[in-house]
């Protein structure tokens, strides 16, 4: 099959991935936009599991503040490089990132951050709720309420506010596989006056 450009076009525009993984994709994938997606998104994910050993030394700070001046928010958005630091799609990143965090006030970047004593205290509220379930499904609805729980509190698993269909994680493994780099969010911040 012939892949054309518009079709190319479309797909890089749509992912801002290289044209020639695009090409790449669309090929593996006969031609489908919708496959041809899919394909990407997997690959991004490899590739960001290829690159955790990297070493982090450069970054942006992306800031948001609301316009009514009542809600802002930081995210210092890490990389390898100046050179992708200060990349403008880097730095629009960034922004959205910190927009994302403004308007969702996300009390932890990784699941990692989440400590014991918390994880106890949720534990103890949802074995509550499932007592009176089957016994050989509570560790599993547990498990289940547990995620949906912290799902709400972590940034790296929240919808995107822009497009809900992705993850803020999703956004920087599709990060990772357009520089080339490791990138991850380093920290964040977020203040309000109410």
């Amino acid at each position: 099959m012939t892949i054309t450009n518009e079709q190319l076009k479309e797909l890089r525009d749509a992912t801002g991935i290289s044209v020639m993984q695009c090409k790449k994709a669309l090929e593996e994938a006969g031609g489908d936009m919708d496959k041809a997606r899919i394909i990407l998104q997997k690959k991004s994910g490899e590739a960001a599991a290829k690159k955790t050993d990297r070493t982090i030394g450069a970054g942006t700070v992306g800031s948001y503040v609301h316009n009514t001046g009542e809600v802002a928010a930081l995210v210092h958005l890490a990389c390898e490089t100046d050179f992708v630091s200060k990349n403008e799609e880097f730095i629009v990143l960034a922004r959205e990132i910190a927009m994302h965090v403004a308007a969702q006030n996300p009390r932890y970047v990784s699941r990692d951050e989440v400590d014991e004593q918390t994880l106890e205290k949720a534990k103890e509220v949802f074995r509550e709720e499932v007592k009176d379930k089957p016994a050989e499904m509570q560790e599993k609805i547990l498990g289940g309420k547990l995620d949906a729980y912290f799902k709400e509190q972590v940034l790296l698993e929240q919808p995107f506010i822009k497009d809900p269909d992705r993850t803020i994680n999703d956004l920087v493994t599709g990060a990772v596989q357009k520089f080339g780099e490791r990138v991850e969010i380093a920290n964040m911040s977020r203040l309000s006056v109410k």
